[in-house]
């Protein structure tokens, strides 16, 4: 039940009751909800920037936990560009290096990206500057590991051209030491045995008992294998590719065919004294792009120090050779 309110009126001296008209009514409900509403919305507004409300809360810990990921990712990022420099530095002092390939230079592995603005949709952000700086090494890091990949190419395909080179070049004594009787004429000027005139031999002669295996002191093919070169008698001739091609002289007999490929230390032939020979003995003679070398600088193969030395002592002797 509402209460009643009453005035005292002095002209009677008596009580009366209070009547409200609405027109004050609702000039008092208008004037509570105005007071209302803007108590309200002040409440709001201060509590909209000194309390944070649950979602608000949410999404500052999603940035939170964003802005982590991203340091998280540049620490991962530093790791990585530290272990891709170790690849890069090793790239360009060992293996182009031992390759005789041209290193990389620095521009080119870090080169930026010209032209239009990349990380434009970055822009607006509160993050923006972190956002696109990661964004930027990320793909400076792509870009390297992908120019880093290529050389790693390159590399792979020089080292087999290299291994095949290797294994081309006629690097081993065409006679075992085992069967070998001595070195009997180096490269250089000798005693021919037939006019007793000094002429430069361009050859190694090694004597050895007739039918002593020789072998092939590289990989290649024959492209001789016959009696048709005046002196060698009975021969046989390597490509090795490269330029190089070896020859095996005064031989008593073969063991291969022309155009038939052959291996470092295959068996292609025996000892013998065909042509101008004046024992059994093979004369070993090395080309170089149809220039004549001297062979002693190919015999790292499969003689030991000790060996190599002793048999340069002995090639550097000026002797009568035996062909």
């Amino acid at each position: 039940m509402a209460k009643v309110k009453y005035y005292y009126d002095s002209e009677t001296l008596s009580y009366r009751k209070i009547k409200r008209n609405k027109s004050t009514t609702f000039k008092y409900v208008a004037v509570f909800l105005t007071a209302a509403a803007l108590f309200g919305f002040l409440m709001v507004f201060i509590a909209s920037q000194y309390i944070e409300s649950p979602k608000e809360r949410q999404m500052a810990r999603e940035l939170q936990n964003m802005e982590l990921q991203y340091e998280l990712i540049n620490k991962r990022m530093d790791d990585a560009i530290a272990a891709l420099e170790n690849v890069e530095e090793r790239d360009n002092a060992i293996y182009r290096l031992y390759f005789e390939a041209n290193p990389i230079p620095t521009e080119q592995r870090r080169a930026g990206f010209g032209g239009i603005n990349r990380y434009k949709k970055y822009e607006g952000f509160d993050n923006s500057k972190l956002i696109a700086e990661s964004n930027k090494r990320l793909d400076i890091l792509e870009k390297a590991i992908v120019v880093q990949s290529k050389s790693l190419d390159e590399i792979a395909k020089l080292a087999e051209d290299k291994e095949k080179f290797l294994e081309a070049i006629p690097a081993i004594q065409p006679i075992s030491n085992e069967n070998m009787t001595r070195m009997a004429s180096g490269y250089g000027y000798r005693t021919d045995p037939f006019t007793k005139v000094r002429k430069f031999h361009y050859g190694m002669d090694f004597t050895a008992p007739r039918g002593t295996p020789i072998y092939a002191s590289g990989d290649g093919v024959i492209t001789r294998a016959d009696s048709q070169s005046t002196g060698y008698g009975n021969h046989i001739r390597i490509d090795h590719g490269y330029g190089y091609i070896s020859l095996y002289g005064h031989l008593y007999k073969y063991n291969v065919k022309v155009n038939q490929r052959v291996k470092r230390g295959d068996l292609i032939g025996f000892v013998g004294s065909t042509g101008r020979s004046e024992a059994p003995h093979l004369h070993y003679e090395v080309f170089k792009d149809g220039e004549r070398i001297n062979p002693i600088n190919f015999y790292y193969g499969n003689l030991s120090a000790e060996e190599y030395d002793i048999l340069l002592r002995k090639a550097s002797l000026e002797n009568q050779s035996l062909d």
